[in-house]
């Protein structure tokens, strides 16, 4: 299919993404219209909004489809909220998951329930992917104890376990608890059971999230039916589909669902690996992590490369394959965490020995070069993934071939279950586990990047984005979600690290000796990501690094916490602000890079809104944002400030690039606005060359009337004395700057003089432009 917009499409412009959430409900979102209108945003992006587990802080776990989650102000709230949007001018997108539903609190969710209640004679035991020929339904709920079901009651016809509650099946009431227990359909079992023999298909390795069968027409249609409902009455615009590589046919469930949705802006939240192409869906494109890594890399210096490999090498005693590293931590997935999926994987090939099926398919999930493959075009993913295997494992090879002609057979049930095993392998072996333990330089350590990719060179980033304006010219574009690992302005800031690579390393001899922690590697990440969120509040950092180091499995993991390793890891967080020295070194050194992270945010901001596609603004990020991993990036967005901040913009001259962040603030709103009201200036790609010593600081290009320029590795331009006599080639006709409203009359212009203000400039035809406000 093209990628060509329907011309009887809505227009989604730009988006502005809102954490729906209880806590900030429906009518708290409806109240940011105005100011979302003033941004300069056409539509509001939404996190799901159906009925989820209770007290859900996301959304991503519903368990009612039928209704907008009374927790968010239900269906009378999203009227409301529709009409301030409409009021407003402003369209909605909205966030679906049709691969998992939440079953934590089991009476929450009806189908779940009644599943539980009456096993395979369920009207709803075909919505969830079960194994029902592996016997009852696992649940793990219980302590890691003998004795756990001791705890077991009877109450109101119900077994319980202290908070949980589970349904009892007709005719099974009578005896103990655990004689009633022993006659339900499903088994309540150890919670370190849950990775290792569920027989439920999951969403990665979290039980709580139970999969769906969306590949039936029936589940599909009793699980869309709200949302399609909305789309076919014009409330929805666009819909952002999550994690589509969990689907058992992603392809078949997306012409589906643009069957059922004709007119909408459909996106996928699929992560491309570097060079990776998106297959030819109908739908407008990704969520836009591809573009993150381009925009993000722009600014990271490739010529440091060397210099943090040597860093990690010293750091950690040992040269780090990253090969070898996402290796044997995909390895380490596939054979732990989702040992349950690999075992129902193992029982489909049945031509194999059992032990022989496991480890093979595990080599093959741990070699697959990308998420997963589509055919007909993920044969040469298979087909290198067999030849990975092969040479790690040649006492394989038997097997592997076995294996590997029935993973090309479309028709096999292992091949259509292989690639939901694939995905979920990249995305714990390597998202939540190698990014947190290969730290050479953690601002590439991102979602859709790639960290062994240092920096991106203009020419490849201009190759990316005619590219993008060829094929996907309505793409999402993003640089922080509420999946990024950290912020768009902390990745900003530790690009400056890639400027300064030998006092870095100083810095990081002297703070690590000062405050030793006995794991180097994650001593490194732990010391990069306080500066580049530096000020930061103490329990925001305790918990931050609770966490990765908790994913990163090296020296403490989630399952068995090691508690003198963690008690070391808090007391160096502690040291940062309670040893006079340490503190005063890390503010001094934070404070200095501060304001070139600063210049680098707003390239980066600049460059991503106007390029090719549909940009989005992640809630908050129009100011400044050190925001961490989640839960951390979730936090409360104080939209007071920003609404006064705004109003004081459009009334007064243009602002300082200080700690304020009022000039970013400036360059998303007149960016945002000049897409919204002339997006014919944004129609095409055209790179545009700066001519001097320095042209290799500037990144500029025509979007077809308007042009963008950033600067890039600016401690490398001032050393050079600065832009010199760099001049950049405008239009002749006369254009003005939207950022400081100063007009050029084009041709070779001086990007001293363009660049004065701000190291950032939006240009816009002089004769054809509207007003800023």
């Amino acid at each position: 299919m093209s990628s060509t917009p329907r011309p009887d499409a809505p227009r989604v412009g730009t988006t502005y993404r809102v954490q729906v959430r209880p806590g900030f409900d429906l009518d708290a979102t409806a109240e940011l219209a105005d100011y979302l209108a003033g941004l300069g945003v056409t539509h509001l992006y939404s996190a799901p909004l159906l009925t989820a587990t209770p007290g859900s802080a996301h959304g991503y776990d519903v368990v009612d489809h039928r209704a907008v989650n009374p927790e968010l102000g239900g269906e009378a709230a999203r009227q409301r909220l529709l009409r301030a949007l409409r009021a407003a001018g402003l369209g909605m997108v909205v966030d679906i998951v049709p691969n998992h539903a939440g079953v934590a609190v089991p009476a929450a969710n009806p189908a779940w329930w009644d599943v539980l209640r009456r096993g395979r004679d369920s009207a709803y035991a075909g919505w969830f992917d079960v194994d029902w020929d592996r016997g009852r339904l696992l649940l793990p709920v219980l302590a890691d104890t003998p004795d756990a079901l001791d705890d077991l009651k009877l109450a109101d016809g119900e077994l319980r376990y202290h908070e949980h509650r589970f349904p009892v099946a007709d005719g099974t009431a009578d005896g103990s608890p655990r004689e009633v227990h022993d006659r339900q359909h499903y088994e309540l079992v150890s919670w370190r059971r849950g990775d290792t023999e569920l027989t439920y298909r999951r969403f990665f390795a979290v039980s709580d999230l139970a999969g769906l069968r969306v590949e039936d027409p029936e589940v599909f249609a009793a699980t869309h039916e709200l949302v399609l409902r909305w789309a076919a009455a014009g409330e929805v615009d666009g819909i952002r589909v999550d994690h589509p590589d969990g689907l058992r046919d992603p392809s078949a469930y997306l012409a589906r669902l643009r069957a059922a949705a004709p007119d909408a802006w459909l996106v996928v939240e699929k992560i491309l690996e570097y060079g990776e192409e998106l297959p030819d869906w109908p739908v407008e494109g990704t969520t836009g992590y591809d573009a993150l890594a381009a925009v993000c890399g722009l600014f990271v210096d490739p010529d440091a490369e060397g210099d943090f490999t040597a860093l990690d090498t010293h750091l950690v005693g040992r040269h780090t394959s990253w090969q070898d590293l996402t290796h044997d931590t995909k390895l380490a997935a596939a054979t732990r965490l989702l040992s349950a999926e690999l075992t129902r994987l193992a029982a489909l090939a049945d031509d194999v020995e059992p032990a022989a099926a496991r480890t093979a398919l595990a080599e093959l999930a741990a070699a697959f070069p990308v998420y997963r493959g589509y055919p007909p075009h993920g044969a040469r993913h298979l087909a290198a993934a067999r030849a990975e295997a092969g040479r790690r494992r040649p006492d394989l090879t038997a097997v592997l071939d076995a294996l590997t002609r029935r993973l090309r057979d479309p028709d096999d049930e292992l091949a259509k279950r292989f690639p939901q095993l694939t995905g979920a392998v990249m995305a714990k072996g390597v998202e939540d586990t190698a990014f947190y333990r290969w730290s050479r330089f953690v601002a590439l350590n991102e979602v859709g990047g790639s960290p062994a990719h240092f920096g991106v060179p203009p020419a490849e980033f201009h190759r990316f984005a005619a590219a993008r304006q060829e094929r996907w010219p309505a793409s999402m574009t993003t640089l922080s979600t509420h999946d990024t690992k950290r912020s768009e302005d902390v990745r900003a800031r530790l690009a400056v690290l890639s400027e300064l690579p030998g006092r870095w390393a100083d810095l990081v001899a002297r703070w690590t000796a000062r405050a030793p922690l006995p794991d180097p590697a994650f001593a490194h990440l732990l010391w990069q990501t306080a500066v580049g969120a530096w000020p930061i509040e103490r329990e925001r950092l305790h918990a931050y690094v609770e966490k990765a180091a908790r994913e990163a499995s090296a020296s403490t993991s989630w399952a068995d916490p090691d508690p003198v390793f963690e008690r070391a890891m808090h007391d160096v967080v502690d040291a940062m602000y309670d040893d006079a020295q340490l503190h005063a070194e890390l503010t001094a050194f934070a404070d200095e890079i501060a304001p070139v992270g600063w210049s680098n945010s707003l390239g980066q901001k600049l460059v991503q809104l106007a390029m090719p596609g549909v940009p989005d603004t992640y809630q908050g990020t129009e100011l400044w944002d050190n925001s961490l991993v989640d839960p951390d990036n979730r936090r409360p967005v104080d939209f007071a400030v920003r609404r006064e901040l705004l109003a004081r913009l459009d009334a007064g001259p243009p602002p300082p690039v200080d700690a304020g962040g009022a000039a970013k603030l400036l360059v998303v709103s007149r960016t945002l606005r000049l897409r919204r009201d002339r997006p014919e200036l944004f129609t095409g790609y055209r790179p545009v060359p700066a001519h001097g010593r320095a042209g290799r600081h500037a990144l500029a290009f025509d979007r077809g009337g308007a042009v963008a320029v950033a600067t890039r590795l600016p401690l490398g331009l001032a050393r050079a004395g600065g832009w010199g006599d760099t001049t950049l080639s405008l239009p002749v006709h006369e254009v003005t700057d939207l950022f400081t409203g100063r007009s050029y009359s084009g041709g070779q212009t001086p990007l001293a003089d363009l660049l004065a203000t701000y190291p950032v400039a939006l240009l816009a035809p002089t004769t054809e432009s509207v007003e800023a406000s």
